[in-house]
């Protein structure tokens, strides 16, 4: 076991922190690109999931994710509770910081995560039943696959790797987006009309919050005040800005026009494709990877009309195409000069890394998407998921919470 370092603590406590901050940031993001009718509720199911998710982690949550292993598939409950965790470090996953403090630390990431998949369904979903979905995914998803990628589980020891959550986080969620947005069906006059946003400067201002978390986010992942999350750091903003530049110029060219809407999504793009290679990769990658982010997630939330479902707000197109790029992408740039405890990857003579790479997002997609479709239809059946014609016409804020964001009178 090791020994607390005071530098690291500080460091992580921080982080905690910004990544806490990130949840009801997610809240203004979303909630501006909702009607008015909607802006409350929305908020809500990103805010309501720093309750619900911190009671579920606390008592089995962390427990199943980080405790033994269990044959590769999930963590026992010797921490039910967090039992026996305290100020002393980790001999297994905090070896500088409390053990209690990882605890918090990760629990703001399982808290985001679900949050995430509401932005696919927004408009139309029961707040009760969203509850329940939310408790059961975290159970039954976001728990497992983090334990296999971070808790010791079987695709950590294939080797998949994964800094900060391409693959738990973002792969989840977006996968989870796409199969909830078909299985709900579109908002009322999808396709034959539009749902223009109600308050944009309300984004732009999540949208900076969100860049702003996202650093304890990554350079958080590296658990130490070091030389890899000064790294993961740099590569956040450089994708961030990267993607916020590439996004502008593909939509300046394919609509004529580059928008704030448009900035705003280029740099979260950017910032959850990243995410998972920011600890393992060099600055130049990092922008490479940022402007790639931009245009594919660009072109990935226009196939959406085409397809038919109806993802409200990007969730699937930005986090689940940013996760999978984002987690295949360390295969190629992946550099143990950056991170001696990682892999080098294609470009690095290590062509290996990239096919482990996709296992891994294979195995994510496969349980995620088949776990969620699941959850789904078992909520749905027992309690009903959708609102009702006349709620949905009245919105979700008064219709579910009693409430107007706005009282002009």
């Amino acid at each position: 076991m090791g020994s607390i370092s005071a530098g690291d603590t500080a460091f992580i406590i921080v982080s905690a922190a910004l990544v806490l901050m990130m949840t009801p940031a997610l809240g203004l993001f979303y909630g501006g690109m909702v009607r008015e009718k909607n802006v409350l509720s929305t908020i809500m199911q990103s805010f309501i999931m720093i309750a619900l998710i911190s009671f579920q982690w606390v008592y089995i949550g962390y427990s199943i994710s980080f405790g033994p292993d269990l044959g590769g598939v999930i963590g026992d409950l010797s921490w039910f509770g967090l039992k026996g965790i305290g100020a002393e470090p980790s001999d297994t996953y905090a070896t500088t910081i409390p053990h209690l403090l990882f605890v918090m630390y990760q629990c703001m990431f399982a808290v985001i995560t679900p949050a995430l998949i509401t932005g696919a369904f927004a408009e139309r979903i029961k707040f009760g039943p969203f509850l329940v979905f939310g408790l059961l995914w975290a159970v039954l998803v976001y728990n497992p696959v983090c334990h296999w990628i971070w808790g010791g589980g079987w695709l950590s020891k294939l080797g998949v790797m994964d800094f900060a959550g391409g693959l738990v986080v973002h792969l989840t969620s977006g996968i989870a987006a796409l199969v909830a947005a078909i299985l709900i069906g579109p908002r009322r006059g999808f396709g034959r009309r539009s749902f223009m946003p109600h308050n944009l400067p309300m984004t732009l201002l999540g949208t900076g919050l969100l860049w702003f978390g996202w650093f304890g986010f990554n350079a958080g992942s590296a658990l130490a005040a070091d030389g890899v999350a000064v790294g993961a750091f740099t590569a956040t903003h450089l994708a961030a800005m990267a993607g916020m530049a590439a996004w502008s110029l593909v939509e300046k060219f394919h609509r004529g026009d580059a928008t704030t809407l448009g900035a705003a999504s280029g740099a979260i793009a950017g910032l959850a494709t990243v995410t998972p290679a920011a600890g393992f990769i060099t600055p130049s990658a990092a922008i490479v990877i940022g402007l790639v982010a931009g245009a594919v997630c660009y072109f990935a939330v226009s196939l959406k009309s085409r397809l038919g479902y109806d993802d409200s707000l990007d969730v699937v197109g930005i986090h689940g195409v940013g996760g999978l790029v984002g987690s295949l992408s360390i295969g190629i740039f992946a550099s143990k000069a950056v991170n001696p405890a990682g892999a080098d990857g294609l470009l690095y003579g290590n062509p290996s890394l990239l096919l482990t790479q996709a296992i891994g997002v294979a195995a994510v997609l496969l349980y995620a998407g088949t776990a969620s479709f699941i959850i789904l239809k078992v909520v749905d059946a027992i309690f009903g998921l959708r609102v009702s014609d006349e709620d949905e016409v009245q919105g979700l804020d008064l219709s579910q919470h009693s409430e107007k964001a706005y009282n002009f009178q």
